[in-house]
């Protein structure tokens, strides 16, 4: 199965493909997008809806999982944010590629046990999980760790579908 994990940002967003068959997981690809600052708010949407239609067209990925956002002190920071995420959402859903959604600390424990984990240990275990993945933005490791539990949720959840 594959499978792409974004980390949505207005700055950058990061995104990881990993082909999962049982338990065992390896890497495809990974990246960044980045739209120029100065541009309007709109601009800089569109840039990323496209950039992440060829990544969509170019991987083929079977599902797809976003980060939550989580609730920022700055109003006008989580609606811009807000934009972003909608795009990251609508890109795979507009190709038909289911869109799972997961809380930054349900990431973490999936990878690290700990739900406060930093990114720097997050990192670390995409490393261990993805042997010979080369990446170089946190961003994009982010975006593997939420393909990395993408995979481990969707798992669990098949087996509780069948068991019911």
């Amino acid at each position: 199965m594959r499978l792409l994990g974004l980390d949505p940002g207005l700055r950058t967003t990061g995104w990881g493909v990993i082909d999962a068959v049982g338990n065992a997981l390896s890497h495809v690809a990974n990246g960044t997008i980045s739209a120029p600052t100065d541009a309007p708010l709109a601009e800089r949407l569109a840039v990323l809806f496209r950039a992440l239609e060829g990544v969509v067209a170019e991987h083929r990925p079977e599902e797809s999982a976003v980060e939550e956002t989580f609730v920022n002190r700055n109003p006008a920071s989580a609606l811009k944010l807000g934009h972003a995420r909608g795009i990251v959402m609508l890109a795979p859903a507009l190709a038909g590629v289911p869109v799972h959604e997961y809380a930054a600390n349900v990431i973490k424990k999936s990878l690290v046990g700990a739900g406060h984990a930093g990114k720097q240990q997050v990192a670390m275990m995409v490393r261990t999980l993805l042997p010979g993945a080369k990446v170089t933005r946190a961003d994009a490791a982010d975006a593997l760790a939420v393909a990395i539990c993408h995979a481990h949720h969707r798992v669990s959840r098949a087996r509780w579908a069948a068991a019911v």
